[in-house]
């Protein structure tokens, strides 16, 4: 029989944080192992729960849970967004420039298949958050990926974005606090930023995921709230800093130069209305969880779980020989550097499998979010302590080993 082949629109996409690791780890689970899995920003299984307010707002709410609601969302939560931006210092924010989805996620490739034609270029990070090159290749565009400098911190080299511009380049993707770098972008960078895409007319699309999970007494400013005459689409949503991944409660607001847009937001109004809504229950979480006591403060200031899990994390991995890492500012991930004279990666999936298969610790290699080189992989730091420390010891004899059968020990 002629074989049945996936889409061709799927050639350039791909997902390593739920790659062939993953699935190799699934199978060697169902064999008895016992997998430490650092591959995942996943909150719950660590024991990060959702504050108790938000689960009881919407087991209460459940009886009104039923019906459609506004292809928009429900006005109460995006009510409770509008008055968010306010705080954020984002000015113009009506209603109508509020969209929930379901998570942050759905409203990136909604915001990106309204937008593109075929050939069109979209600036990304490198690295990046993959699902924002996957969503630009999805939908017909190319993603042009420029760098984030590792001797500077992670910050977005400027200049590399200035000479990727083109004719066909339709936006900028500003990933702050950043996934998986963990770097907190200063005001003077995204103001170098925003004068680019005012001075070549592009959109400004802002991932502000992480915003409150910030350490070191770090602040976050939002872009949108730097400018008023380019055209922003900032995102943001429960799953990170309320630790409600599941609820996939998410938003995107609309806002600068909105004249020149309306085709563009008529285009996002009927995909919002094509979807039908965003899930009831987690729409209900989001008042509760905006106007309540933010508890992630908490987690990432001085004495805080998150805090004390990122600093130990840091200092085992920096401790291997040959292994670098830039301290996060923010954000659940660490991306550290593997020296590639100690290392000699030529295949970075490749030598995640083998610390898998070795060490039963699953991570992602560098590559998975567009990195250049295979020297730096990702892993998070949610496990307790103890956990952590298994981890990182397990990764620290895994190197060692690779070290010695490469003639680098």
């Amino acid at each position: 029989m002629r074989p049945i082949l996936k889409s061709n629109k799927l050639d350039d996409v791909c997902y390593e944080i739920r790659g062939p690791a993953m699935e190799k780890a699934r199978q060697m689970e169902e064999e008895g192992h016992k997998i430490i899995k650092l591959n995942i920003g996943n909150l719950a299984v660590f024991g990060f729960d959702p504050p108790d307010e938000i689960v009881h707002d919407m087991i209460r709410n459940m009886h009104g849970a039923a019906g459609y609601t506004d292809s928009k969302g429900m006005f109460a939560p995006r009510k409770a967004v509008m008055h968010y931006t306010q705080e954020k210092n984002i000015a113009g924010v009506t209603i109508e420039d509020i969209y929930l989805g379901n998570g942050a996620s759905e409203l990136i490739v909604m915001a990106m298949n309204g937008l593109l034609n075929n050939g069109d270029e979209v600036l990304v990070p490198a690295p990046d958050y993959p699902l924002w090159t996957a969503a630009v290749s999805l939908s017909g565009g190319n993603p042009v990926h420029y760098v984030c400098d590792e001797q500077a911190g992670w910050m977005p080299d400027v200049e590399d974005m200035r000479r990727k511009i083109t004719s066909n380049t339709k936006a900028i993707v500003v990933i702050n606090p950043n996934n998986p770098t963990g770097a907190l972008y200063p005001k003077e960078v995204l103001l170098d930023i925003i004068e680019l895409a005012r001075q070549h007319q592009l959109i400004v699309l802002a991932d502000e995921i992480y915003d409150k999970t910030l350490y070191d007494g770090e602040e976050h400013i939002s872009m949108a709230s730097l400018a008023d005459d380019v055209l922003f689409i900032t995102l943001n949503g429960l799953s990170k800093n309320y630790r409600s991944c599941g609820y996939r409660a998410g938003w995107m607001v609309v806002s600068g130069e909105k004249r020149h847009a309306k085709d563009y937001i008529d285009g996002l109004n009927m995909l919002a209305s094509m979807r039908l809504c965003a899930n009831a229950p987690g729409q209900f979480a989001i008042q509760t969880a905006l106007g309540g006591y933010q508890s992630i403060n908490d987690l990432v200031g001085p004495g805080g779980r998150l805090l004390k899990q990122r600093d130990l994390a840091h200092k085992l991995l920096t401790d291997i020989p040959g292994v670098t890492c830039v301290k996060p500012k923010a954000a659940l991930y660490m991306f550290p550097r593997l020296d590639p004279v100690m290392y000699p990666i030529a295949d970075d999936q490749q030598f995640a499998c083998e610390l898998l298969s070795e060490e039963k610790v699953l991570i992602v290699q560098g590559t998975g979010f567009n990195w250049i080189a295979p020297d730096h992989f990702r892993l998070v730091f949610l496990p307790n302590s103890d956990d952590l420390g298994d981890a990182c010891g397990r990764i620290a004899r895994f190197l060692d080993g690779y070290r010695r059968r490469h003639g680098r020990g």
